[in-house]
């Protein structure tokens, strides 16, 4: 049975996903080559770990422990502050070059894209893997970091063999040979099925990846919903996800969270960085001409609980300035002052996309005219000068108690080069090499 054919073709499409092999950290190690082959990680400004390479993985340091319990696990895990700026530079660096082999590249995350490769074996005069170990050879020679690749006929299968052979190694899965990598592979691996969906197919007796693969049609389309559906279709070699290399335009939701250390108990910086949660989700949603019907904000406490509130506005509105106030009660609803706090965050929902909605909460015709006018100067003073140049002064305390970051900063954040401002950098990673 493990050798049904569910794809009569090898290549009816050739889709690639390539990921990054501990990203954040192997970008460090691009840049500080000393740092090789050390147990690392990234992530000291919020005390646990973002990231850790390979070498302090196989020591037993894990993504999300915090740092006093990594200290404990590796006494000599070097802690360094995620370099954010550098990470995206890398990140923007590989996808480029992804398009070398193909225009069809589609952004899934800062270290992780798909790439539609379907037809390009004449025009570069190349086999389809052959072209994934170009791709791959090509970022790893020019960027000093390794990712890890799958090639297959449909983007859940592709990305399920990226992650077969991590790090750096490269999975094909050829059409007739879908079921043989499908019948070792338990169904809650791949891409999509869930906690909920893996309990619910193991009440139907179903554990691998073969298995559910294997279900009638009609079963399917009987038992479960739309998404589980179209899982189920890629599986079996049916393309339903295509590789969109359009920028995302649309969102269901934008949220904004920040870490800081120390924790505080401090309510005029917490409401602070509450309020430059919600600027930064509200530049967002104006960039992509959105505004919100609800808004919700909440707060991390130290022992990593977490209170929110939540509130319809009257209409969809995208200028903070308008419900500061509003905020200011949520925030009032949730703060405990006997409490100490380690983040804060906001959501923007029930996003409206029309371009005909006037975002602003006032009735005065002429008033609105103002808020709007003054928001389309702050975002364009953004664009040239940083995220934030122009503030609400609730938010102004982090500008004079300091931002909140854990340790040092990262070197790019010290070093200035010429042309640069505090909050504008030039696209440049800083290499670190013995001269």
């Amino acid at each position: 049975m493990s050798q049904q054919l569910f794809s009569l073709s090898s290549w009816p499409r050739a889709i690639v996903h390539l990921d990054g092999d501990a990203f954040f950290t192997s970008c460090e190690e691009a840049i500080h080559p000393e740092l090789r082959g050390k147990p690392l990680i990234t992530g000291g400004e919020r005390g646990i770990v973002a990231c850790a390479s390979y070498t302090a993985k196989k020591l037993g340091v894990k993504r999300g422990v915090p740092l006093h319990e990594a200290r404990k696990i590796c006494p000599g895990l070097i802690v360094l502050p995620s370099d954010y700026e550098t990470y995206s530079l890398f990140s923007r660096r590989m996808f480029d070059i992804m398009r070398r082999f193909t225009p069809d590249v589609e952004e899934y995350s800062i270290d992780e894209a798909f790439a539609d490769i379907t037809g390009m074996r004449r025009a570069l005069r190349s086999s389809y893997e052959e072209i994934v170990l170009n791709m791959k050879k090509d970022i790893e020679r020019e960027l000093g970091i390794t990712v890890s690749a799958g090639l297959s006929i449909t983007k859940v299968l592709a990305k399920v063999a990226s992650k077969h052979q991590k790090p750096a190694g490269v999975t094909i899965i050829q059409g007739r040979d879908i079921a043989a990598y499908l019948n070792n592979l338990p169904a809650e691996k791949v891409w999509g099925i869930g906690p909920a969906t893996t309990n619910y197919l193991g009440k139907m007796g179903i554990r691998s990846a073969l298995e559910f693969a294997q279900l009638p049609e009609k079963k399917v389309r009987d038992k479960f919903t739309k998404p589980t559906i179209e899982i189920w279709q890629e599986l079996r070699g049916i393309s339903v996800y295509p590789v969109t290399s359009e920028e995302k335009s649309s969102y269901a939701s934008i949220s904004k969270t920040k870490t800081f250390a120390p924790p505080t108990s401090d309510a005029d910086y917490l409401f602070a960085q509450l309020m430059r949660n919600m600027e930064s989700a509200c530049i967002k949603a104006r960039r992509y001409a959105l505004a919100p019907d609800k808004i919700v904000v909440f707060l991390k406490k130290n022992d990593f609980h977490t209170v929110g509130n939540e509130i319809k506005l009257s209409r969809p509105c995208a200028f903070p300035l308008e419900f500061s106030n509003i905020v200011r009660e949520l925030f009032d609803e949730c703060y405990n002052p006997k409490e100490i706090y380690r983040a804060t965050g906001v959501i923007l929902l029930d996003l409206k996309p029309d371009a005909n909605i006037q975002y602003t909460l006032f009735d005065n015709p002429l008033q609105a005219e103002k808020i709007r006018s003054l928001y389309h100067v702050a975002d364009e003073l953004g664009k040239k000068f940083g995220k934030h140049t122009l503030h609400l002064g609730c938010s102004h305390p982090i500008d004079t108690l300091g931002k909140g970051r854990r340790g040092t900063p990262t070197v790019r954040e010290q070093t200035q080069l010429k042309g640069e401002t505090r909050r504008r950098h030039l696209g440049l990673p800083l290499l670190h090499i013995k001269t």
